[in-house]
């Protein structure tokens, strides 16, 4: 099923259709970069998240965890496009894990 998924940014939001099967796919990567800031693992040793999906959209989404803190403070690069328009900004790790959790509530 696709609908609607709003994003909230930095500096407003952006709204586009998703599939709830992506955005199942996304909350788990997201969950697995979360995962690796738990336990001993070293930075540098931390593997990137990019998660990529063509849909109505083409987005794409990366996070470098190794230079980030922690998940509180990590931020992920996203990327959205189509034919006509490409945006290109920043969010936090916590807002888009929160808007994927509204999403498939």
């Amino acid at each position: 099923m696709t609908q609607a998924i709003t994003l909230n940014l930095s500096e407003g939001s952006v709204r586009f259709n998703f599939s709830t099967v992506a955005a199942d796919d996304l909350q788990a990567a997201l969950s697995q970069l979360r995962s690796q800031w738990q336990g001993p693992a070293a930075a540098g040793q931390r593997q990137p998240l990019e998660y990529r999906h063509t849909g109505d959209v083409f987005l794409e989404i990366f996070c470098n965890p190794n230079i980030w803190p922690n998940a509180f403070a990590a931020k992920v690069l996203i990327t959205l496009r189509d034919e006509r328009i490409r945006l290109t900004t920043e969010a936090s790790l916590s807002q888009l894990q929160e808007d994927l959790s509204q999403y498939l509530g």
